[in-house]
């Protein structure tokens, strides 16, 4: 079966130029998670990509209700922010990334203690947030 072609050439230009909100406009339309149509899957992880460099945090957030890969675009874009208050509302709504990155950003910046009060707060069987500690405190080798 053939499906719909976009124009990829003209999406490329516009994201190379900077004008996201073209960029956007051309792949979102086209773009589908989990199709077997790869060019539709690739184009819609373009799209998710897209959102994150335009910073367009609320649509992302709102795709990402129900979108794997918007959720964790999100969570990566908020950790790379700084942005601690987004990813604690998130880990206590239940999204396990987001809590991984909160307790390993508390942990980048040297606040231990405050990691380890997110951990007991959101989640203190967390074995891996527990065990997280020395991948953010160990000098690079």
């Amino acid at each position: 079966m053939e499906t719909a072609r976009f124009d990829a050439a003209a999406a490329r230009v516009a994201e190379d130029r900077g004008d996201f909100d073209a960029a956007i406009a051309l792949v979102g339309p086209f773009g589908e998670c989990f199709s077997d149509d790869l060019d539709r899957h690739e184009a819609h992880l373009w799209h998710v990509d897209l959102l994150g460099r335009a910073g367009r945090l609320a649509e992302l957030e709102a795709m990402g209700r129900t979108d794997e890969h918007a959720r964790r675009r999100l969570n990566r874009l908020l950790y790379r922010k700084g942005r601690t208050a987004a990813l604690r509302r998130r880990a206590l709504a239940g999204d396990k990334l987001a809590f991984y990155l909160l307790v390993g950003l508390h942990y980048a910046r040297g606040r231990h203690a405050e990691a380890r009060r997110v951990i007991m707060e959101i989640d203190p069987t967390g074995r891996y947030a527990i065990e997280a500690q020395p991948a953010f405190t160990e000098p690079s080798r």
